[in-house]
C-alpha cells in the first residue's frame, strides 16, 4: 500500500518573512526534490486537506487566542496595523519579519491536515500519513512559540480519543527541541505516551525536557524526556531506540503512532548541534515502521523543521523512505566532519539512557 503524503502548495504562505529562520520555500524545495527522486505510482500518493474550521481549532486553542492570532497575522500579511497585546499569545521568535505570508491561514490547513491524517488511517484508507508542515510541538493551548502556531501534533492526540475512543496513542518526537507544547497538552494523560528525543535542554531552546520531567497525577511515567548531549550521532540515537523506545512500545502496545520532526538533528543544522547523518533519519523511518507492526502498522508523521536548506529534502526523503520502507539510497548531502565520522559521546548518551530508566523504572516493567 503507498504512504498518503498530505501536501498543498499553499504551505508555501507558511513564512515568517525575509530574515526569519522559518521560511516557507522548504515547501516548493521538497515536493520538487521527491518528484525528481521518487516516482509515485506506488510509493506514494499525494492527497489535499481542507482549513480547519472553528471547531476544529477549539479543541486545542482558547478562542481568545485564535481571535488574536488569526486578526494579528492577517494584519501582518496584508501590512496593516496590527492589533496590540502580542506578547500575551505568542514569544518573540513568532512575530513577523518583513511581509510574512498567510501564516494563520495556513497553520489552520496543517491542523486541517492532521484531521484528515487521522480519518484516513482510522477508517483503513491508508495505514501511513505523512503530513508536510506538521509537526508545530511548541504551540499550547493559549500561546504559541518556537514558530509554531497551532499544534498539530496535540490536536492528533485529542481528535483520536475524543472521535475514535483510542486509549493507547505513542507520540514520538524525534524533532531536536524538545516538543514542550505537546508536553503540556498531555502531561497527566496515560492514553497518551509521549516519548521525545531532544537536544539537551540546558544547550537548547525550550530549556525543558529534563529526564526528571516524567509526567503528573495520572500521567506519571507517560512522559519520557530523553535529552541527548550535543553531537549525539547515529550509534546515539540507535542505542536509544533499543534500550529506552523499543521497550515502551512493546509493553505499552499503542494503537497508534504519531512521529513529529524532520531535519533539525542534522550535524549542520544551523539551529542545533546535534550529529545525526543522513542514515540516521532513515533509521528513525525503519524503526517507526518495525514498531507500527504491533499497531497493524497505523502511523501519522509529521514533517516541518530543519534548518540547513541543502540538507533539509535529502533527510526528509530519508525519512519518508524509512517510514515506507522503501528501496532508496538517499546520500548524504555534505562532507561529515572528521569528529563526528564516530559518535564521540556515546557514552554520555548511555548515561542519559541510565537516568531515563532510573526515573521511569517505578512505572514501566521493563526498566526493572
Amino acid at each position: 500500500m503507498p504512504v498518503g503524503i498530505l501536501y498543498r502548495e499553499e504551505l508555501k504562505e507558511y513564512d515568517f518573512g525575509p530574515g526569519h529562520p522559518f521560511r516557507g520555500d522548504r515547501y516548493q524545495l521538497f515536493p520538487e526534490f521527491l518528484k525528481n527522486s521518487l516516482t509515485a505510482d506506488d510509493n506514494y500518493r499525494i492527497l489535499k486537506a481542507r482549513a480547519a474550521t472553528e471547531k476544529d481549532l477549539l479543541l486545542i486553542c482558547q478562542k481568545d487566542y485564535i481571535d488574536f492570532t488569526k486578526e494579528y497575522f492577517r494584519a501582518a500579511h496584508l501590512g496593516l496595523p496590527r492589533p496590540f497585546g502580542f506578547p500575551k499569545f505568542h514569544s518573540g521568535d513568532n512575530l513577523p519579519v518583513s511581509k510574512p505570508g498567510k501564516l494563520e491561514e495556513t497553520a489552520r490547513l496543517i491542523i486541517g491536515q492532521a484531521k484528515m491524517a487521522c480519518d484516513l488511517v482510522q477508517k483503513g484508507e491508508y495505514q501511513k500519513i505523512i503530513s508536510l508542515g506538521g509537526g508545530m510541538h511548541h504551540a499550547k493551548i493559549d500561546y504559541g512559540e518556537g514558530f509554531c502556531i497551532y499544534n498539530d501534533v496535540a490536536f492528533c492526540g485529542r481528535y483520536l480519543m475524543d472521535k475514535y475512543g483510542l486509549e493507547r496513542i505513542l507520540i514520538l518526537d524525534t524533532d531536536a527541541h524538545a516538543g514542550n507544547g505537546t508536553s503540556d497538552y498531555f502531561y497527566d494523560e496515560p492514553r497518551v505516551l509521549f516519548i521525545d528525543l531532544h537536544q539537551d535542554p540546558w544547550t537548547l531552546y525550550p530549556g525543558t525536557g529534563l529526564a526528571r520531567q516524567i509526567g503528573r497525577d495520572r500521567g506519571t511515567g507517560f512522559t519520557v524526556n530523553v535529552p541527548l548531549p550535543v553531537e549525539a550521532g547515529y550509534d546515539s540515537y540507535q542505542l536509544v531506540f533499543e534500550s529506552l523506545v523499543e521497550p515502551l512500545v512493546k509493553e505499552f502496545k499503542p494503537q497508534i503512532i504519531i512521529r513529529n520532526g524532520g531535519s533539525d538533528p542534522y550535524f549542520n543544522d544551523k539551529l542545533t548541534s546535534l550529529g545525526l547523518p543522513v542514515k540516521g533519519f532513515r533509521m528513525i523511518g525503519d524503526k517507526v515502521r518495525e514498531m507500527a507492526r504491533i499497531c497493524d502498522g497505523k502511523v501519522i508523521d509529521l514533517i516541518a523543521s530543519g534548518y540547513d536548506q541543502k540538507a533539509l529534502p535529502y533527510v526528509w526523503l530519508a525519512l519518508i523512505s524509512g517510514l515506507a520502507g522503501m528501496k532508496l539510497d538517499v546520500e548524504e548531502p555534505r562532507p561529515i566532519p572528521s569528529r563526528l565520522k564516530t559518535d564521540r559521546v556515546l557514552i554520555d548518551t548511555k548515561k542519559v539512557v541510565r537516568e531515563v530508566k532510573n526515573y521511569l523504572k517505578d512505572y514501566w516493567s521493563c526498566f526493572r
